[in-house]
């Protein structure tokens, strides 16, 4: 870890450090930017972040922001990946934190760039607290969280005053081997729930759900790889929606949406409508784009 900070201790540019706090070795101190990158399609990125990204020393980055926006990094910015998989973490989250802090205690600009929204399953802010413990300035830029993208892609309207007056986030992977759902809280009535992360455990999910009470024919839908080009969608209900995906596998990130609001627009009618007019001979509808 040390060895990894000392690599990107001294900028490539001077600064007017007159005004700067400095830290307790004398330095200048640095400051960070947590920055929503937005979801997969990297024109979604909000103007400010997009600035800060030009501006940065350094760009610390994860799995899900798009490489194509580290094209707005300055020629002599430090990259640097600390992304995340499921049961794959490239540096452990305690180092995140200490990096951030120690890349601004050596005088950097650093941006933190995030998938999504920082704030949104995105541990942002463990790391604003532990930056806040060092004594080291930070500033949150949010970002297009992934179901608010996903939600605009696919039309499917996350609230609509005929179908759902509500609409829950919750995070579905495992954490020590458990999930720590809030069953009462994805069962709301008029309601629309997304699940983040929670690909792989699609069949529990949706198997606890049917024996908590939900309805049988609740529409359901995953889309993979949300507003990137491409983007896939997978429609059903929450009975036949994990058998769908054993049959038609989807890459990750995925999202998973349950809720009336997919009948909304009659978007489930145009992916079977738009399957259906490519492959009139196929005895089942893959609703897939």
């Amino acid at each position: 870890m040390t060895n990894i900070v000392n690599l990107f201790a001294s900028p490539e540019s001077p600064r007017d450090d007159s005004s700067r706090e400095k830290s307790p070795t004398g330095k200048s101190m640095g400051e960070v930017f947590l920055v929503g990158a937005g979801p997969g399609d990297p024109e979604l990125i909000t103007v400010k972040a997009m600035r800060l990204l030009q501006q940065a020393d350094a760009i610390v980055y994860d799995r899900l922001a798009n490489p194509v926006l580290l094209d707005y990094a300055r020629k002599h910015c430090d990259l640097i990946y600390v992304g995340k998989k499921k049961d794959q973490h490239s540096l452990p989250q305690d180092q995140i934190c200490a990096l951030l802090a120690a890349l601004a205690g050596c005088g950097k600009k650093v941006v933190r760039l995030k998938g999504g929204d920082p704030f949104i399953f995105g541990r942002g802010g463990e790391e604003v607290e532990h930056l806040a413990e060092q004594g080291i300035s930070c500033t949150i830029v949010p970002g297009i969280t992934a179901a608010i993208g996903c939600a605009a892609t696919t039309q499917i309207p996350l609230t609509h005053r005929d179908h759902a007056h509500a609409v829950t986030f919750i995070t579905g992977h495992r954490q020590h081997g458990k999930m720590y759902i809030n069953w009462d809280l994805a069962l709301q009535k008029d309601s629309t729930v997304v699940f983040y992360m929670g690909l792989s455990n699609l069949q529990e999910i949706t198997s606890e759900l049917i024996a908590r009470g939900c309805p049988v024919d609740k529409p359901f839908a995953v889309v993979a790889q949300g507003t990137a080009k491409a983007q896939q969608v997978l429609v059903g209900t929450v009975t036949d929606i994990a058998e769908k995906l054993a049959r038609h596998p989807l890459p990750s990130p995925a999202l998973l949406i349950m809720g009336d609001v997919i009948n909304a627009n009659g978007y489930a009618q145009h992916l079977a409508d738009l399957t259906s007019a490519a492959r009139p001979q196929a005895s089942e509808i893959l609703e897939v784009i």
